[in-house]
């Protein structure tokens, strides 16, 4: 059972680069996994995967020639069945020892152990460890079979008949357990010893490698390729920094531009190149964007973020006069700047109110209208939050009698123009750019300022991390653009199940939640959504349970990923607080009353007095008759709330939510007392009703904050 390095290698044609990631992580982690579960690879094994645009493999350090042979117990049957009165084996259990390849002899052996209520008939054996050969031949097969492939490829074999199914036509197969070949076959391929380094600048077209440890190495040196997806990324990285330090600017970063580049060559050289300066005066946003997606090129910023006219290219030769690959380079992405400018100067011939009638051209769904329809409704919803926030009890801005009107003017006219750069030649060459040509246009055309700015951030937060809008007009337009998307297809019943999304109604909750909550916005969900279901008409059905239940969904596994405990969350949100914006507070407040020493005491006792007051039927009592509390007890704790309750309620309507809960720590001794002393169901209606109604002072006064039942364990 030697112990060596495994070298797998699939050589093949060019891998999609977009999925050569995910096909180089699964196929070296099935293969691993499957070896360790045969024991053939210890589980603290070292698996170098190898990903690059020709090839997939992995190299696994102490893999056994020869898996160690394990005991194992079988369960044959119950001893009932097994065996006759007098002991002797009955024929099922004979033909039951043939099926698992024993015979009569190993009667001796068996082993009678208790199974359930009755005995059962157990059959000791050492199964062989399996032979590297039959190990690596099933992990391989299997690894193949979970490759993650976007599109099958079917092609033929050599001979000219038989058909193989894979991503792209695999040439050779290396297996390596040392030095010595591991006999295995995969799509029509016997494994070897030999592979192919990079197509132009291998020094040897064949590669044989001497030893599975060797690998890496040999590839490097005698074919040209750095066979590891990650330091091949590494070292795009690290010449990416030099090349830009020497122009004393810095690449744009894009993690995934970076991993599709990775996949494109097999040993990259960085190159910089340029294209003429006039160029810029089309919006950066749109230069980044085509050299990225259409040219793979990494765009050149300025300290300041500014788009400047250098670019990076990251080549798979490494020609002595690199010249002609930077003219070439340069050759071709002169076009594609030029249409991005011809995009931009035809779209401005045009403002952006003029293309607001062709909106109603454009379909958004087929239940929900166009979006010249889905304008107004936005508009509207958009005009009910700012009525909402003019009511509010702390004003958007507290010094201008205006605001509230000019916001509304902002706003109104902001969403009507929202969804007009959807119209535009730029935004059909680059969908990703909607919005932000929308704000570009407006600049343009002098629109009022911030509405501009609006359309721009509309869309946001687009995802978890992003910045937020603005300024208030753009806020306001963003969060009535997410309610009515929400509202819209919640009521025609597109909801999310399971982890199929296709509307990002998730992305869209949490967008409104980090409106809501990082903007301080003194606004009522319930209201919220309230407010945008009537602008629907008879499109819809009344979504509001099924929505507000939604955001309470998102919210909740938000703020666990922020650190809250599950205990914490749920004692905020068992509350349903229609503000937001106060969660964070709430949660700081509960977070500092569970670190009292009094608060596993009040929260138990929080518990015990919900489930006794869930047990009333009927109305709760409220009033306290203070000539019907008897026990000391009671008297003791009716006075400590009529004098801790004040206290607390106060501190709560100033929103010190810490020190509201914090005042409630006085009622710890005189609630265990109670709960010592006296009997709340006792027999008299009148004294029973009285200690209710003591006791539902004692909830509602404990649970303004949260429901600290929740905290109890």
């Amino acid at each position: 059972m030697t112990a060596q390095t495994l070298l797998v290698e699939l050589f093949v044609e060019e891998l999609p680069p977009k999925a050569l990631k995910k096909l180089g992580e699964s196929f070296a982690g099935t293969l691993a996994a499957s070896l360790q579960a045969q024991g053939l690879a210890p589980a603290d094994a070292t698996v170098t995967p190898f990903a690059s645009p020709r090839r997939l493999g992995l190299a696994v350090s102490g893999v056994l020639s020869k898996a160690a042979d394990r005991a194992v117990q079988q369960k044959l049957m119950p001893v009932a069945v097994a065996l006759t009165a007098d002991g002797q084996p009955t024929p099922a259990l004979l033909k039951k020892l043939a099926a698992v390849g024993a015979d009569a002899s190993v009667l001796p052996q068996l082993k009678r152990l208790p199974d359930g209520k009755a005995e059962a008939l157990f059959l000791d054996s050492l199964v062989p460890g399996a032979l590297l050969s039959e190990g690596l031949q099933k992990a391989l097969d299997e690894a193949i079979a979970k490759l993650p492939i976007p599109k099958v490829m079917t092609y033929q074999l050599a001979d000219g008949w038989s058909d193989v199914k894979f991503v792209r036509p695999a040439h050779r197969l290396v297996a390596l357990h040392g030095e010595h070949v591991v006999h295995v076959q995969a799509l029509g391929l016997n494994a070897g010893r030999e592979t192919q380094g990079h197509r132009f600048e291998a020094t040897t077209p064949v590669v044989t490698v001497d030893h599975a440890e060797s690998y890496a190495r040999q590839l490097r040196e005698q074919g040209a390729v750095i066979a590891s997806f990650d330091e091949r990324r590494a070292e795009i990285v690290r010449q990416l920094q030099t090349a830009a330090a020497k122009e004393g600017l810095q690449p744009i970063e894009d993690e995934a531009l970076l991993d599709e580049v990775t996949a494109l060559v097999e040993k990259p050289n960085v190159l910089t190149c340029q294209f003429e300066p006039e160029f810029l005066a089309v919006p950066q946003e749109c230069l980044i964007l085509t050299m990225k997606a259409n040219q793979k090129y990494f765009p050149l910023l300025d300290s300041h973020g500014k788009l400047t006219h250098k670019f990076l290219i990251v080549s798979n030769i490494h020609p002595a006069d690199p010249s002609a690959v930077i003219s070439g380079n340069e050759r071709v992405v002169r076009p594609r700047l030029a249409d991005a400018k011809f995009f931009f100067d035809q779209d401005r011939k045009k403002t952006l109110e003029s293309r607001v009638p062709g909106l109603a051209k454009v379909v958004y769904h087929g239940k929900l209208g166009t979006q010249g329809e889905r304008a107004l409704r936005v508009q509207a919803i958009a005009h009910a939050i700012v009525s909402q926030l003019r009511l509010a009890t702390v004003p958007f801005t507290a010094d201008d009698k205006d605001h509230f009107d000019v916001l509304d003017s902002k706003v109104a006219q902001a969403a009507l123009l929202a969804k007009t750069d959807l119209l535009t030649d730029m935004v059909g060459e680059f969908p990703e750019l909607q919005g932000i040509m929308g704000g570009y246009y407006a600049r343009s055309e002098g629109l009022r300022d911030g509405v501009a700015i609006a359309i721009e951030d509309h869309y946001k937060p687009r995802f978890a991390g992003d910045a937020l809008p603005r300024n208030h007009t753009g806020t306001v337009l963003a969060l009535a653009d997410k309610l009515e998307t929400l509202v819209g297809l919640f009521g025609i019943g597109q909801l999310p199940t399971g982890d199929k999304d296709p509307f990002a109604l998730r992305r869209h909750a949490l967008g409104v939640i980090r409106l809501l909550v990082e903007k301080h916005l003194p606004l009522d969900l319930p209201a919220l959504v309230a407010a945008a279901v009537p602008v629907f008409g008879e499109l819809i059905q009344n979504p509001a349970e099924a929505l507000l239940g939604f955001f309470t969904d998102r919210l909740a596994v938000s703020l666990r990923e922020q650190g809250y405990s599950a205990q914490e969350v749920d004692a905020v949100l068992a509350l349903a607080p229609a503000r937001l914006g106060e969660v964070p507070r709430r949660l700081e407040a509960v977070r500092a009353f569970a670190a009292l020493p009094e608060a596993a005491s009040l929260a138990a006792a929080n518990k015990r007095v919900s489930n006794i007051l869930k047990k009333v039927e009927g109305a709760l009592p409220t009033a306290i008759d203070g000539a019907l509390l008897k026990e000391p007890a009671e008297q003791a704790l009716a006075a400590a709330l009529a004098q801790v309750a004040p206290q607390a309620d106060a501190r709560f309507e100033a929103h010190d939510y810490t020190g509201s809960l914090q005042a409630l720590a006085a009622l710890k001794a005189p609630v265990d007392a109670f709960f010592e002393d006296v009997m709340v169901n006792a027999e008299d209606p009148a004294l029973r009703a009285n200690r209710l109604a003591l006791l539902n002072g004692l909830h509602g006064a404990m649970n303004r904050v949260a429901d600290l039942s929740r905290l109890a364990s």
